[in-house]
């Protein structure tokens, strides 16, 4: 960039800053221990100036911009740190919490395709008897904010808000079906209640709601959910990391599109391939 207009961006995007934090030019040069004077010259309409860099320094720490924004290097005002908080940031995954900050981000989903590889069965479809089996180590006064939370997502998704796709590794419902593995200790009236209530729920909403089994031997996903194009959230135990850097977001959505690919029963056979399993 020429040295004359990389001046006359610094100079308006200086008065956007100090507008923007209701800064006034006395204020900043005392901020910066330099004259009045010094700020008025960089403010100029002709002949305006670029400062050294210690004093560009100062003014961007003193009006909470980057200096690289300042002098026209990036597009973004925000401090390097503070984009990096933004991009990417660890929420709790405990059980109460956890649901309600899922349910915001469905929310905030709204009108977007809502991506997602659950960890077990996909708890927006889990029966309360299910739950009640899950909590069993969990204080008893959780168990009805838990159950709750899942029907006010299941109200969501049944809203036609957005619609939702999920991949299941094929042994889940096999597990499930069985009684082994996770499920080894669940009654079997429990297993086939659920199993049939996820099936039911394939049939009333489908095309809005679809769900692809794919095989773990072949293909491999964390925990993931992708709500919409503006974040991406994986599972990581005791906490969720969320992106919403777009790039980030992007290749996990691309991620999803490989397991729908490889996918071994399509979203179309899920409901008849979970009630054959129960037979």
């Amino acid at each position: 960039m020429d040295k004359r207009d990389r001046a006359n961006l610094f100079r308006n995007r200086l008065q956007e800053a100090m507008f923007n934090s209701g800064t006034t030019r006395s204020a900043l040069s005392r901020t910066t221990n330099v004259d009045r004077s010094t700020i008025g010259q960089l403010l100029k309409d002709d002949h305006p100036r670029l400062p050294n860099a210690q004093l560009a320094a100062d003014v961007a720490v003193a009006l909470g911009v980057s200096t690289d924004w300042l002098l026209g290097l990036t597009n973004r005002p925000e401090t390097p740190g503070d984009i990096v908080a933004a991009a990417l940031s660890l929420s709790p995954a405990e059980r109460t919490s956890a649901d309600a900050q899922l349910l915001a981000w469905h929310h905030e989903a709204a009108g977007y395709k809502v991506r997602h590889v659950p960890a077990t069965l996909p708890d927006i479809l889990k029966t309360e008897r299910m739950l009640e089996w899950e909590y069993a180590s969990v204080p008893e006064r959780r168990l009805p904010e838990a159950f709750s939370a899942m029907q006010d997502q299941l109200a969501w998704l049944s809203s036609g808000v957005s619609d939702y796709e999920i991949a299941i590794p094929i042994h889940e419902i096999e597990a499930c079906a069985a009684g082994t593995s996770y499920y080894n200790s669940v009654s079997e009236n429990v297993r086939y209640e659920q199993l049939n209530f996820i099936a039911d729920q394939c049939d009333l909403m489908f095309p809005r709601l679809r769900i692809f089994l794919f095989d773990a031997h072949q293909v491999f996903s964390s925990p993931v959910t992708v709500f919409g194009p503006n974040l991406a959230v994986i599972y990581v135990g005791q906490c969720y990391l969320a992106f919403r850097e777009i790039e980030r977001v992007k290749s996990l959505s691309g991620h999803f599109d490989w397991l729908v690919r490889e996918a071994v029963v399509d979203a179309r056979n899920v409901a008849s391939y979970i009630r054959s399993m129960l037979k």
